[in-house]
Formats: structure tokens, sequence, C-alpha cells
């Protein structure tokens, strides 16, 4: 028998051709057996932690919904806890960020070289190091995101609509671009919102328009039907259902370090892609059975648990301090 001592001091055995086990089969056992063979049982038998198995599928999930648009991760990234820190980020820190994510080193900089010639990023070198940071462009649309995403529940509202009018023999504005504003299309030419707090003002793109300002001491049933609800009702149900598991590890044990910064640009990411596309209706416009609360309930636990142990990772990570940690604590203020 041909023993041999590995990188440890422990000893790995090469049998000969009449013995039963080769050293390439015994090393597998214990990964060059580091510890004695009484670690090694304890480490096989140990059981997965909870929070840990809880993000891994949470990342399998991220990889199995379709085809992966690294550069909307990075900006979920930049929104949530770049942004609060400046704006600058080191390639490095969305790289192992990422990397802990499933996400390849290539895919990183491909999104990094499409957000930069998109205006959204501008690119820095220092020595031999890229940072990135958030373009004008950029830092106006987070303005405006950031109220939804993080707010604590539904817009409070008086009772008072808008309604905007196109000229006859004109088409008005593309449903999107009046989504974006808080309007719902009702027929040609013809917009409606409720005039809830904050909402944005009515842009230009309404220029020409009648614009009417009033109220309503009724809100027929009907009126609900103006603004499709069952595919967002769909995808908060599916959002409770997939971050569970999250939030009952979260309650015990909180991920550490790089694998909670990793848990929280997964739980914002998925949030704010239903908490933007969702019209934002006051509470007195939806239904009884409305599951976008009790989601929002679930993300505001999850990232408050998250947070400190995140924001500690970017602080070793090498981002400054947040430049407003008092607006940074209102986040999802009064949800839950």
């Amino acid at each position: 028998m041909d023993c041999q001592t590995c990188r440890h001091g422990v000893q790995m055995h090469r049998w000969t051709a009449d013995g039963v086990v080769s050293m390439p089969e015994w090393t597998t056992v214990g990964d060059c057996a580091s510890t004695p063979l009484g670690g090694i049982a304890a480490r096989m038998d140990a059981r997965p932690d909870p929070a840990v198995a809880a993000l891994d599928g949470l990342i399998e999930r991220l990889h199995g919904s379709g085809r992966l648009r690294v550069w909307s991760l990075v900006i979920t990234v930049f929104g949530d806890m770049v942004v609060p820190r400046g704006g600058k980020v080191g390639l490095f820190v969305l790289r192992d960020l990422c990397a802990r994510l499933g996400i390849e080193d290539g895919a990183v900089r491909t999104a990094m070289s499409r957000l930069a010639a998109d205006g959204w990023v501008e690119r820095e070198r220092a020595g031999r190091n890229s940072f990135y940071r958030l373009a004008e462009r950029g830092r106006h649309a987070f303005d405006l995101a950031t109220r939804r995403i993080y707010a604590g529940g539904p817009p409070a509202w008086g009772g008072d609509w808008t309604v905007a009018l196109a000229p006859p023999d004109e088409r008005g504005v593309e449903a999107g671009e009046a989504a974006a504003l808080g309007f719902v299309r009702v027929a040609t030419g013809v917009y409606l919102r409720p005039e809830t707090e904050g909402a944005p003002p009515v842009a230009d793109s309404f220029s020409g328009m009648l614009v009417v300002h009033g109220s309503s001491a009724e809100h027929p049933e009907r009126i609900l039907s103006l603004w499709p609800a069952a595919g967002t009702a769909a995808a908060y149900r599916a959002f409770v259902d997939a971050y569970r598991p999250l939030a009952g590890a979260a309650g015990s044990e909180v991920p550490a370090g790089l694998d909670a910064a990793a848990a929280r640009a997964l739980l914002i990411h998925d949030w704010r892609r239903i908490v933007l596309r969702d019209p934002g209706l006051p509470a007195e416009l939806l239904p009884a059975d409305w599951p976008g609360e009790e989601a929002r309930r679930l993300a505001a636990g999850i990232y408050r648990a998250l947070v400190p142990a995140s924001e500690a990772w970017l602080e070793s990570a090498g981002l400054p301090r947040q430049r407003d940690a008092a607006a940074f604590g209102r986040r999802f203020e009064a949800a839950g």
C-alpha cells in the first residue's frame, strides 16, 4: 500500500491493484480529508441551512422562469443597494453578487455594456478596476419608481378623479405612456385615473388635450373592470408562494453576508416587476380578496430581516455609507 499526505496533513491511501479502493474514490468522500473521519461524518449528516436552501430555491426559480435579463437584475441592484450609497459601485462587487445568483461573469459584462450604451450608467476607471455610476436618466427613473416599490400600502385617495380627453379625430397617447402616469384608457382618446396622493403630475404627453378634475360620490363596481387585475393578482399570489420559505427561515436564522445581499436583490427584483405593473389603485377601488397587501407585508418583513447583514456586506465590499439613513429606514414604512 502506498501512502501519501494531503495538504492538510491527513494520509490518503493508494491501494495496490489487488485492493478494493482507489485514491480518487477515497478522496471524494472527504474532499481531501481536511478533518478527522468523525468530522467528515458529522459534516455529511449536517442538515442544510434553511435560509440558504430557500435562497438556492429562489435562484433556481430565477433561472427557470425563461430567458434571464441580467441588465434588469443589475438595475434592481443599483436602485435598491447602490443609489442609497451614492450611486457608484465597482464591477467586482456586481460580479460577486451575480455569481452568487448563478450568473456568469460574461453576462454581467455584457449587461453593463448595454446599460452604458443606453445611457443608464456611466463607466469610470481607477487603475485596473472599473466602476459604474448611475447616469442622470437612471436617477430620474429610480426616483419615480422608488415611491411605488417601497410604499407601505395603497395610496391615499380622497375620491377625486382626473379625466383627459383628446380632440376629435386624434387618438391621444399610447396606453403604456398613459399607464406610467396612472391613467387607464377608457376609450379612444379618453383616459381616467383616481387622483391619489403622490400621483405624478400630468405630463407634456397630455398637452393639447382637455384635462378635467372632479369627484364622484359613487364608484360603480363595473369601473374596476377598466383595470385588468387578474394577471397582477396571480403574480402577487405566486410571489407569496415563492418567498414564504425564505420568510419562515429568516424568522429564525437570517442569511449572512453575500447570501443576505443576494436574497435581498432577488426579493426586490421580483417585487418591483409586479408592483410597477400594478396600476396602484387606492384601497377603495381594490377587490375584497386582493392579494397585493399580503404580498407587501411578506416582502416588507423579509426585507427588514435581510437589511442588517446585507448592508454589512456592502460596507465590507467598499461601498460608501448611506447618504440618507433616515430615508432608507422609511422603506416599507407602515407595511406589516
